[in-house]
């Protein structure tokens, strides 16, 4: 009689016992069923290694699907809402898509590996939503979340680390992606803003790319990190996050919960004239009607972050909240991406309040702080982009 194991609860990824060896902090959380840091020693430490040195994170949870065939570009262009054809090969693109009420579903990154060949990652099943999209073309599609790892390399520094480890990069422009060894791909992405890379292998072959960088990385102030560290930074760079800016709509439970990519600040990245893509009908016609939402990037008052907090129009009419929050370690302020019910946020963006509670010894105090909309990531910084880049 065969008997198979089946795991209960959150299990290890390729390169847990390295994370768990280095973990002083202890705190674990769970991403796609695998158990991710949270913190591995302390968050500040963790962040500013980020802005000064080079991390390391496991990005090996996510989700990733390999779609192959001659029918490949054809079935992507159907599914997402920007020109997959603009995509070359040997580069990658951020993509969203929407169901047929043109809410988005999930966002993540294309990888075009080939003329036929593509890589998604992103952050939801999808496995059964792109067989679907993918009936009646000549597609195959493969779910390689378990078979492909994925270690995030970012900071000023990774650049000098990756030359170090025996990969010289330096002509890799933001977006690019290659095969720069058997079974190990190597893209310029990430979730930080700053300068990085993403290195993609066999899932038994992580322990050892994890081993070769940690020790390259000796010169250059490598440091693991983990999640509350990445979110800030990825607030600072003004990106957004499933679950948290948008609710993908496939995992929402009550009707009208999902938000259009118009309504999320992509509407730039919606590409009309590429032909009939899911939910271009809805889109289009909320361009006619102009959006329920808009997401904007604010600075607040005080130093206390508003992660969660409802916004309110001169100081009694409640018109959004904040999705996430953080005090900015580099840029000295108090930052967070909201959403606002329209007009505010476009026509109307004066007198806006956020209503904070801060515990204080015990005690609730109640702070009406006023916050400014911005037009720009919180954090740039030219060395994201520079080709080559400089050793930082």
């Amino acid at each position: 009689m065969n008997t198979h194991t089946v795991p209960i609860g959150l299990v290890p990824g390729p390169v847990h016992d390295r994370l768990e060896a280095l973990s002083r902090a202890k705190s674990w959380m769970g991403w796609a069923g695998y158990i991710s840091p949270a913190v591995l020693e302390t968050a500040e430490f963790e962040y500013f290694a980020i802005r000064n040195q080079t991390t390391l994170f496991d990005i090996s949870p996510m989700h990733k699907y390999r779609i192959t065939g001659p029918g490949a570009e054809a079935m992507l262009n159907r599914m997402v809402i920007r020109d997959v054809t603009r995509i070359a090969p040997g580069r990658v693109g951020y993509v969203m898509w929407c169901d047929q009420d043109g809410m988005v579903i999930d966002d993540g990154t294309l990888f075009r590996l080939g003329d036929a060949d593509f890589r998604l990652c992103c952050q939801e099943l999808m496995y059964s939503w792109l067989l679907d999209a993918g009936w009646g073309f000549d597609v195959q599609i493969i779910d390689e979340s378990h078979r492909v790892a994925g270690l995030s390399l970012q900071g000023p520094t990774s650049w000098s680390l990756l030359k170090e480890a025996g990969l010289d990069l330096g002509d890799m422009k933001p977006f690019d992606c290659r095969q720069v060894e058997p079974g190990l791909m190597i893209s310029r992405t990430g979730f930080t803003g700053d300068l990085g890379y993403e290195l993609w292998t066999g899932w038994d072959g992580a322990g050892a790319l994890w081993d070769r960088l940690w020790a390259a990385g000796r010169n250059w102030g490598l440091r693991a990190i983990g999640y509350v560290a990445l979110n800030i930074a990825r607030i600072e760079a003004g990106f957004i996050a499933a679950g948290m800016e948008f609710q993908p709509v496939h995992a929402a439970r009550r009707l009208h919960r999902g938000r259009t990519p118009i309504e999320l600040g992509f509407g730039r990245m919606v590409h009309w004239d590429k032909g009939h893509f899911n939910g271009r009908r809805a889109l289009l016609g909320q361009l006619g009607k102009g959006s329920r939402y808009s997401l904007v990037k604010v600075d607040i008052a005080g130093f206390k972050p508003a992660h969660g907090a409802l916004i309110y129009h001169r100081k009694r009419r409640e018109v959004g909240y904040v999705t996430s929050g953080v005090w900015s370690p580099t840029t000295k302020r108090n930052i967070a991406l909201a959403e606002l019910k329209a007009p505010y946020g476009t026509t109307r963006t004066d007198d806006l309040w956020v209503e904070l509670y801060v515990n204080e010894e015990g005690r609730w105090d109640r702070r009406m702080l006023p916050l400014t909309i911005q037009d720009k990531p919180f954090f740039i910084n030219p060395r994201a982009r520079a080709t080559p880049p400089g050793p930082f």
